[in-house]
């Protein structure tokens, strides 16, 4: 899902992800000058957002409105330090993980020595309620890169985008 996109339906579902305590403690939103305070303030950070990214399904979010970078209540909002980045890509998972998880669906529903193509993969029925539903292009790609590097998938293209595909040999 695009960070552009994401937040408005993030923002709805909100009330069902349990923010920590933490959350709305002021200095979680003013880097902290002690190393050890820092490096503990930047790992709630993260994994707050892989955890919020993960239960709503985001793959790219956009400082700008992302709702978790923003605190109404005690009038905080968190900033890139470098202007220029205003989107970043969440990974639930290690790219190795979600070539795994690819590997896997892909023995589960009987698809070795299958073709599927990448949109197949991100939206066909059979991924419907799983970790692939929707997944981000990019992580795809780079998890079918990994099964390449093993001998166990092939990236073709199309003659469109929407037809590249991916050979398995599982």
């Amino acid at each position: 899902m695009d960070g552009a996109a994401a937040p408005a339906a993030a923002a709805a579902a909100s009330s069902a992800f349990s923010l920590p305590h933490f959350y709305n403690y002021p200095p979680y939103f003013t880097l902290q000058p002690v190393r050890a305070t820092r490096e503990r303030q930047v790992r709630l950070w993260a994994d707050l957002i892989v955890a919020y990214c993960r239960q709503h399904r985001m793959w790219v979010v956009s400082t700008d409105d992302f709702p978790l970078f923003h605190n109404v209540a005690i009038e905080r909002r968190a900033e890139w330090t470098d202007r220029s980045r205003t989107r970043c890509l969440i990974l639930w998972k290690a790219i190795a993980d979600w070539a795994d998880t690819l590997l896997h669906f892909v023995r589960e529903n009987g698809f070795g020595d299958s073709v599927l193509t990448l949109q197949e993969i991100r939206s066909g029925d059979d991924t419907r309620g799983t970790d692939l539903e929707g997944i981000d292009d990019a992580v795809l790609r780079r998890a079918v890169r990994v099964l390449e590097g093993k001998g166990l998938a092939t990236l073709f293209k199309g003659s469109s985008s929407d037809d590249e595909g991916v050979k398995f040999f599982a």
